[in-house]
């Protein structure tokens, strides 16, 4: 057996959403830098054109498909342009995602919708309209889901987050159930802390960070390359025999605990 071409997605066409700025950025332009085709997927065209333009100067594959994921008919659109785009769909990446701290005693209807619309709702409806491609198209396939640590521990000011990330660990697990006599594998990553636009709001707290290192048997936050080797690997051959499983990539977090 040939590791290496197991790992190979030169014949693969991708879609990620949320993939203008942070972690759905790195991850397209993984893929890309892999060999795959990829389609961008985000709500603002003038952000994901900069992310185009930049893999196409590197020799890589991209295209941009606006969609907004929190809303049903926006997954399904954005799932078919990327289908047409690419001429067919091997691989989603699930990573489109927003949160905003708020003590729970706070928290309005207006966020919790947008926050669970957007991660949990979309998520599902994009994996439905993606997997209905695959099968289709009798290929099979991998979608893969941006979980967290919050999928595992309860986190203050998080809730409509750790409910979304949560549901999204139990959405994981039962759609690869499911999926699997369809040839389509289902599984996810779940970063550990990572410094994005997302979470930026808690770098800004020397304090936090001096305590959040102190918990990390690593001993440093996440970087961006560091979810690269976790998502070649689910989305290619190497994982063609695992599925309903979220590989956390956190420096030993959650091992800690």
């Amino acid at each position: 057996m040939s590791v290496p071409a197991s790992f190979d997605l030169r014949d693969r066409r991708v879609l990620v959403t949320g993939a203008s700025r942070g972690i759905g950025r790195a991850l397209a332009e993984t893929f890309a830098n892999a060999g795959a085709s990829v389609a961008l997927g985000g709500r603002d065209a003038s952000t994901l054109e900069p992310v185009v333009e930049a893999i196409r100067t590197a020799g890589g594959r991209a295209v941009p498909v606006v969609m907004d994921v929190s809303a049903v008919e926006g997954c399904r659109t954005g799932v078919a342009a990327a289908n047409a785009a690419l001429g067919g769909l091997d691989v989603l990446i699930n990573n489109a995602g927003v949160e905003q701290v708020c003590p729970s005693l706070d928290v309005e209807e207006a966020l919790w919708d947008r926050i669970v619309d957007t991660n949990l709702k979309g998520a599902f409806f994009c994996a439905q309209a993606a997997a209905r491609y695959m099968q289709a198209a009798g290929r099979g396939g991998a979608i893969v889901n941006l979980c967290s640590l919050t999928s595992e521990v309860g986190i203050p000011t998080a809730v409509p987050y750790g409910a979304s990330k949560t549901g999204l660990l139990g959405i994981t697990r039962a759609l690869a159930a499911e999926w699997a006599p369809l040839g389509i594998r289902v599984n996810a990553i779940g970063p550990g802390y990572f410094r994005t636009d997302m979470t930026e709001v808690f770098y800004r707290n020397e304090a936090w960070q001096s305590a959040m290192l102190a918990k990390i048997p690593s001993g440093r936050f996440g970087e961006l390359d560091d979810l690269a080797g976790a998502a070649v690997f689910l989305a290619s051959d190497a994982s063609r025999y695992v599925t309903g499983q979220c590989l956390y990539v956190d420096g030993g977090y959650l091992a800690s605990l």
